[in-house]
This record gives structure tokens, C-alpha cells and sequence, in this order.
């Protein structure tokens, strides 16, 4: 039985061409392509400054220490995410809690934040940082957000895992209008991938600066930084507690050859989506929701089965599609509802809109190379789950 994945990389000769490059050239690491890498990402998105790195969650990581988000502070986030968006602010000593979603984009829901910043406001709880996450790829409602965000000062941090190539009000996802850093990862089901990796945007010099020193060990080789004059040429100063983040110039050849594909990638994702909801209408399920300030990355597909119009139960569903060879998989399991989390006191009822959606999500298959024949054997599959 062939196998239809629910995400997968797309790896073509130029890709292969330019990471043979590099691996006979004379750097591995810390050459010219991770800068040509980060120059092109921030071009093509609008950003002063892209910032390369191992992963998104490093990302995630050494953005909220630029923020000097730390002990006693609090993070807000989704809890319909990787585990990551709310990890991150752990990681730095801080506190963290969640926003319920909204029903229709399943990102942070306006409303919900709104309620909860007033409360938090009145209690003097408010959080520093608010990780707003483009789930799927569709843009978070980041005019309202960030309103809310300069009312009650708070530090916003896009989790743009899914949504580079997406757009918000006709601009590129990542140029930093409406948040302090962006964060994109390149994971092989990605819309373009560098095998592992990610990247911070941003527009302020001032964090760009701290996060260049912390992904590399809080080392610098800049004069001006450091404490007094050089010994010599070979000189070097450890002026923060930093991490060893940095991305492989294999990773950013891969990357950057990936780039020039970005936009058709994501054009393609679009037909593939509009082939699906025009599939799939007459079943019972809803389709994604596109709202008309955005345009989506489409990272991923994500139905909702309407159970109440079904005599099978959502696990029966989601094993049977498996069982016949198409990886579905479900973005994400809340949050608030993970064991690591329940040490903070989360119930799973707190966020009922982030529940509902868990307990009728599945992500189809949806990648650029993802055939109609392979596409029409997911509706085919599923409609025979969906009769079980």
C-alpha cells in the first residue's frame, strides 16, 4: 500500500547542487551563505534584520531573552501549538498562560485577549510577552493584537513556524509591522525547508544585536562591546550567557536555494486547498476558514468533523485514514492539557474553544508535490472513514 504522508520537503537538483557547493568549498560553518541566507529572508519579507538559527524553538528561545522576559514574568500564548511556543518562556524562569482561540482561524482569539488583559490589568498580572502563533499559516488578527499589545505594553513575538510566504493585509508575514520579532522555521515539512533550523526577524538593531550574541555563546568580537581594548586580532569576549544556536552553512544553501521556490510553493498550496474544499463539501465537516485580511502559507489543512452528524467517533475516523495509508496527523493537542503542564493547576475545560477544536481537528495531506490522484485517494479514504 503506497503511503501519502501529511507533510513533506521537496528536494530538487538545485538544492542538492547547492549544498554539494558548500561541502567542497572551505566552510562548513559560519561562512558566507548563513549571512546571503538571513540577507535574502529579510529582503524578501521586509525586515531590517533575519537572524539564522538551529531551529524555531531557539528562535523562540533567544527572542524572549532579548525581550528580557525572565523570573517573575509572565508569557501568553495559544494553547493550540507546538509544545514550543509556550516552552520558550520557561526556559527564560517565566510564568506562562494561554488565550483561548477563535473558532473560526483557531488562532488567538481578539475577544478572548481583550477579556483576559483587562482582567489581568485590574490583578497587575499582566504578561511582558504575548507569542501570538500563525497557525496552519493564516495570520493572526495582528492590527487588533498589536493595539491591544501598545494599550497594556506588552512585547509581541510572531511564531511564524507556518507562515512564511503568507501575507497580511497584502504585506509579507515577517516585516515586523505589528510585532518586536518574528520567528520562521525551516523543519522538512515546512513550506521551505534547511532540514532543521529557523530564524529571528526583526526591525530593532537592539535585539537583532542580542540575539546575534546569544546564538552563538554570548561571544563577541566587536570592540565596542567589549569591556577594553582587544589583546590583539585573535581577541574575543564572553559578554552573555549564550547558547550554541547557530545554523550549518549546509543549511543555509539548502535554504536559500529553497527560497526562490517560496511563493510557488505556496500558490500551489492554495490549488491544492481549493481543490480540497470543493472535494470535500458535501461531507460532514467544515473546511478551513480563510480570513479576507489574509492570505494563508497553508502550512497545513486542517477539517473539523462535525460529529453531531456522524455515527463514527473522531479516533475512528483518524485510524482508518492511517489504516489505509494516509498520514493524517491532528495540530496540535492543547497545550494546558500536557502532564508537564498540569503542575501548574491548567484544567482541560479552561480554553473550551481550543477543546472543541481538539476533539474534532485531523490535518489532511498538503504539500507542494501532493498529486490530484494522491489528493482525490485522501477525500476517497476519507469519505469511506467517514461511513464506517
Amino acid at each position: 500500500m503506497s503511503y501519502i504522508p501529511y507533510g513533506k520537503q521537496d528536494i530538487q537538483q538545485p538544492d542538492i547542487d547547492a549544498v554539494v557547493e558548500v561541502l567542497t568549498s572551505d566552510f562548513l560553518t559560519q561562512g558566507p551563505k548563513v549571512p546571503a541566507f538571513e540577507s535574502a529572508v529579510a529582503q524578501k519579507v521586509g525586515a531590517k534584520h533575519a537572524l539564522a538559527v538551529n531551529s524555531a524553538t531557539s528562535a523562540l528561545h533567544i527572542a524572549c531573552l532579548a525581550l528580557d522576559l525572565g523570573e517573575g514574568d509572565w508569557l501568553w500564548t495559544t494553547p493550540v501549538t507546538f509544545v514550543a511556543s509556550a516552552n520558550c518562556g520557561l526556559y527564560c524562569g517565566a510564568k506562562v498562560d494561554f488565550v483561548d482561540i477563535d473558532p473560526n482561524t483557531y488562532n488567538i482569539s481578539v475577544d478572548a485577549l481583550t477579556n483576559k488583559l483587562e482582567k489581568a490589568a485590574k490583578e497587575n498580572s499582566l504578561p511582558k510577552v504575548l507569542v501570538v502563533v500563525h497557525l496552519c499559516g493564516q495570520p493572526c488578527e495582528m492590527q487588533a493584537i498589536k493595539a491591544l499589545a501598545d494599550k497594556y505594553g506588552v512585547k509581541i513575538i510572531e511564531d511564524a513556524s507556518h507562515a512564511i510566504g503568507g501575507k497580511y493585509q497584502g504585506d509579507y508575514i515577517g516585516n515586523g509591522f505589528y510585532s518586536d520579532v518574528t520567528v520562521f522555521s525551516f523543519h522538512p515539512v515546512k513550506i521551505i525547508t534547511t532540514a532543521e533550523g529557523g530564524m529571528a526577524l526583526t526591525n530593532s538593531d537592539e535585539l537583532a544585536g542580542k540575539m546575534d550574541s546569544l546564538r552563538s555563546h554570548g561571544i563577541t568580537r566587536d570592540p565596542e562591546l567589549m569591556t577594553h581594548e582587544p589583546d590583539g586580532s585573535w581577541y574575543y569576549q564572553q559578554v552573555d550567557l549564550g547558547f550554541n544556536y547557530r545554523m550549518t552553512e549546509l543549511q543555509a544553501a539548502l535554504g536559500l536555494s529553497q527560497l526562490g521556490r517560496l511563493d510557488d510553493y505556496v500558490a500551489k498550496r492554495h490549488t491544492l486547498a481549493e481543490r480540497y474544499d470543493g472535494l470535500l463539501k458535501d461531507l460532514p465537516l467544515t473546511c478551513p476558514y480563510q480570513h479576507p485580511d489574509t492570505y494563508s502559507g497553508l502550512h497545513l489543512y486542517v477539517i473539523r468533523l462535525k460529529l453531531d452528524e456522524m455515527s463514527v467517533s473522531h479516533k475512528a475516523v483518524f485510524d482508518s485514514l492511517r489504516a489505509q495509508g494516509v498520514g493524517v496527523n491532528l495540530h496540535y493537542i492543547p497545550v494546558h492539557t500536557q502532564p508537564y503542564y498540569q503542575q501548574f493547576g491548567f484544567e482541560a475545560d479552561d480554553f473550551p474553544e481550543a477543546m472543541n477544536y481538539y476533539r474534532e481537528a485531523i490535518s489532511l495531506p498538503m504539500y507542494p508535490n501532493l498529486t490530484e490522484r494522491e489528493q482525490s485517494k485522501v477525500v476517497s479514504a476519507l469519505k469511506e472513514a467517514l461511513s464506517l
